[in-house]
Parts: structure tokens; C-alpha cells; sequence
């Protein structure tokens, strides 16, 4: 189905420029009249300079001040118009109108989008063909019907590729702009959620462990070795766990060393953390597979969400995670037993999972492709890519 909106311009520029080159185009004819004499009784030079010239200008002075209302497409109708003019004042341009059609219309296609490109190949079409029917142009019979029928199909065809062209630019901006917008806002949750920890964590027991040190300097100086002791011992559990909290921090940022760490080791160190965290039974099945440190570290930060995600948000008991190689291609599977999505498609652009999406983005980072099953008995998260895979350059 066409969709007949308007995609959005991000930049004036490009309408400026196609006003800039409708002006130079009546400039070169009415050059190319005067250098020829004003052939056909002088009548097109006098459209050209009295209709064309003035309708340019204006577009011109439009584009610049308000580039918004020379996307309207009574702009677009107005081209067409001034090629009907031309047409039935000197039916012998009849191959320049229909050069110029072609060209109007693709550029319109452009700046319309599909839907509304076709439509102006359609009217365009529907008006200019029966004035060539009826006017005695250099063209006549079956030759004209032909000549017809390929300009038609001819513009159709350019305006539903220039209308496509200019959809999958858009698209592929907009799909860009939400991937930034997902960083940024997994950035900024990733922030929140470390300063959190610091905050209630390790800095909270810092302030502890300098009030333990302090009374720990006065019962020294107070001869009390045994509360000295008892207090530096729980100093020293205190500092352990600390350790323990940083490093588990750590980890769940994610594996930043894939050139010394494989994934399997770095899968591995995550485990007892998961299982700190959210109490997680975590099955590892990993074949020996040799991955480069860029298909790793994607591999790894999936697998790294959908284990998090499931103890998290799906209150999983149980997780498996596999790796695999089979017919060519590199297997991820990460099951769980948790209440699952429900009716929610988890990939769905507006149900709020950031976290999916970046999941879905670093499978496509190595030419892999991601799938989502999910129901009343569990999620499981697949990706699957090429054996020889590599990044995706951008």
C-alpha cells in the first residue's frame, strides 16, 4: 500500500537547489531561442519568458523564504501546467515536454514521496497524452500511440523508483536517529543505574570503613589491641565485599578485553554473578567455537541482556545459554523459564524495550539476524549468523 504523506525534509537545501535548476533551465531555453532565431513564430519564447521566467523566479524567492510551501504540491501541479501551456502553443516541443515531464515528475517523486509522486505522473500523464492526441504535432498514429505508451509507463516507473528511493532514505534516516536515541538512552541508564550502585554501595561502606579506621586508631592509642583487632577484622570484610561489588559492576558492563578474553571465558565469569544478583540457575552448553574479539564482544553483550532481562523483568528460576555451530552458521540460544512477553511483541518499536533493541542492532552490527520466542513458558532469545561473518560497516 502507497502511502500518500510527505516524507520529512531535514535540510532546505535540496528544494533550493531544484528551484536554482528550474530557473537555469528556462535561462538556457530562452538562450537557446534567442541563438536560434525564436523559431515557431517567436510564440515559445514569448510563453517561456512571459510565463515560464516569472513562474521560476518565484519559485526561486519561495524556496529561500519559506522552502515549507515549495514542497506543496500545487508546486508540482504547476510545472505540469507549464508544459501543457507549451504543448498547446507549439505542439512541435512535443519531445521536449515529454523529456521535461519525466524530469519534473522524478523530481517531485523525490520530494513527495511515492504515493504522491504517482499521482503526479498520473495527472501529468492524463493531461499532456490527449493534448498530443489532439494536436497536430510532429508525431502522428500508431508512432504517437507507441511514443504515448512508453512515456506513461515511462513515468510510473520514475516516479515509483524515485518515491522508493527517496522512502528508503528516509526510513533508513529515521532508523539511524532511533538507534542513536536508543545509545543514548542505554547510555544514560547505564549511568543512573552505576551511580546507584556506587552511591548505596561502595560508597556508603567507605564512610563506614573511615569511621572503623578512625576508632581503630584511637583504641590503639587507648592500648585496646583486642577491639583493634575485631575492628580492623571487620575493616577487612568490608573491603572484600567491596571488591566483590566492583567487581561484579564490572562485569555486568560488559566484556571489554575480548583480544585476551573468549567468549566462552568471558560467558563464564558471569555466572556467579547472575546468580548473586538474581539468584539465577545458569546452564552453560558452549561448543568450541572460534570466534574473532568482534563477533565476541556483540555475542557476549546479548547474551549479557537476555540473561539479565530474564532475571530482571521475566522473575526466570532457570536459564540455559548455548553456543553452537551447525550448517554454516553460529548459533546464540539463550532460553529461560520466566513469564515471558505475554501478547507484546518484544520487538515492537514502541513497547519501551531499550534493551531488546540494542540486542536486535548488535546482531545486525555482525550480519546476523535476531529472533524473540515468546510464551506462557518461557523466552528464548536466538541469533543466528554467518559462519565466516564480520562486522557491518556503516
Amino acid at each position: 500500500m502507497l502511502a500518500l504523506g510527505r516524507p520529512p525534509i531535514e535540510s532546505p537545501e535540496p528544494v533550493l537547489k531544484f528551484a536554482v535548476l528550474r530557473l537555469f533551465l528556462t535561462v538556457a531555453a530562452l538562450v537557446a531561442l534567442a541563438a536560434t532565431g525564436m523559431p515557431f513564430h517567436g510564440h515559445l519564447t514569448i510563453v517561456v519568458a512571459a510565463v515560464g521566467l516569472p513562474w521560476a523566479l518565484g519559485n526561486l524567492m519561495l524556496a529561500q523564504r519559506r522552502p515549507d510551501l515549495e514542497l506543496n504540491p500545487l508546486v508540482a501541479a504547476g510545472d505540469i501546467a507549464l508544459l501543457i501551456v507549451v504543448e498547446l502553443v507549439t505542439p512541435e516541443t512535443y519531445g521536449a515536454v515529454r523529456f521535461l515531464a519525466i524530469f519534473f515528475i522524478a523530481a517531485h517523486a523525490q520530494f513527495q514521496g511515492q504515493g504522491r509522486g504517482l499521482v503526479v505522473a498520473l495527472v501529468g500523464s492524463a493531461v499532456l497524452v490527449p493534448i498530443a492526441a489532439l494536436r497536430s504535432g510532429p508525431i502522428h498514429g500508431e508512432m504517437l500511440a507507441f511514443y504515448e505508451s512508453i512515456f506513461v509507463v515511462t513515468a510510473l516507473a520514475t516516479a515509483l523508483t524515485a518515491g522508493n528511493i527517496r522512502l528508503a532514505e528516509t526510513t533508513g534516516r529515521l532508523r539511524a536517529r532511533q538507534v542513536s536515541r536508543h545509545m543514548i538512552e542505554t547510555e544514560s541508564e547505564i549511568r543512573r543505574r552505576v551511580a546507584e550502585s556506587i552511591h548505596d554501595g561502595p560508597v556508603q561502606e567507605l564512610v563506614s570503613l573511615d569511621m572503623i579506621l578512625t576508632a581503630v586508631s584511637s583504641a590503639i592509642g587507648n592500648g585496646d589491641r583486642e577491639g583493634a583487632d575485631s575492628m580492623l577484622g571487620e575493616a577487612r570484610s568490608i573491603t572484600e565485599r567491596n571488591i566483590q561489588a566492583l567487581r561484579d559492576e564490572i562485569v555486568g558492563l560488559g566484556p571489554y578485553a575480548f583480544r585476551e578474553l573468549s567468549f566462552e571465558t568471558a560467558i563464564t565469569d558471569c555466572v556467579p554473578v547472575w546468580h548473586r544478583r538474581f539468584g539465577l540457575d545458569v546452564r552453560l552448553e558452549l561448543e568450541p567455537v572460534s570466534l574473532s574479539p568482534e563477533i565476541s564482544g556483540p555475542l557476549c553483550l546479548i547474551g549479557q541482556e537476555a540473561v539479565t532481562n530474564a532475571g530482571r523483568h521475566a522473575q526466570a528460576d532457570h536459564v540455559t545459554v548455548s553456543l553452537s555451530r551447525r550448517n554454516g552458521e553460529i548459533r546464540l540460544r539463550v532460553a529461560d523459564d520466566g513469564k515471558g512477553f505475554g501478547d507484546v511483541w518484544p520487538l515492537a518499536g514502541d513497547t519501551g524495550h531499550i534493551g531488546l533493541s540494542s540486542m536486535r542492532e548488535r546482531a545486525e552490527m555482525v550480519n546476523g539476524s535476531l529472533t524473540i520466542d515468546s510464551g506462557g513458558r518461557g523466552t528464548v532469545v536466538t541469533v543466528r549468523l554467518p559462519l565466516q561473518a564480520a562486522p557491518r560497516e556503516f
